[in-house]
């Protein structure tokens, strides 16, 4: 299953199911079939995948400095490139974002 995104002020953005799980989890919204982040929703949204982001790119540093994250000489090539929260994220932020702006809500499944 995937997830489409869709706002009245911009593109869609399209997302696997457990991608998108993962980030509406994170800014409080219960997956499912349909849904919807209303505009005044949007900023506590954003800001909780900016924090999420942080405390990712933390851990990551953490992990480094202690010789078992990717920089660590045994990491498989798989493993020393993960795709973060940031880099899936992004896409949906930005559309929250211009959404926010432009006074129109962030639906799915509708």
């Amino acid at each position: 299953m995937i997830y489409e995104f869709k706002s009245r002020a911009t593109g869609s953005v399209i997302m696997t199911k457990p991608v998108a799980e993962w980030i509406l989890k994170i800014v409080g919204k219960t997956p499912g079939a349909t849904g919807i982040v209303t505009v005044e929703q949007m900023p506590a949204a954003v800001a909780a995948l900016r924090a999420a982001i942080a405390e990712e790119r933390a851990e990551l540093r953490e992990q480094e400095a202690d010789g078992a994250g990717p920089g660590a000489p045994d990491a498989t090539v798989d493993d020393a490139y993960p795709v973060s929260l940031a880099q899936r994220a992004f896409p949906f932020i930005e559309m929250l974002e211009a959404a926010h702006k432009a006074g129109k809500d962030v639906t799915w499944g509708v």
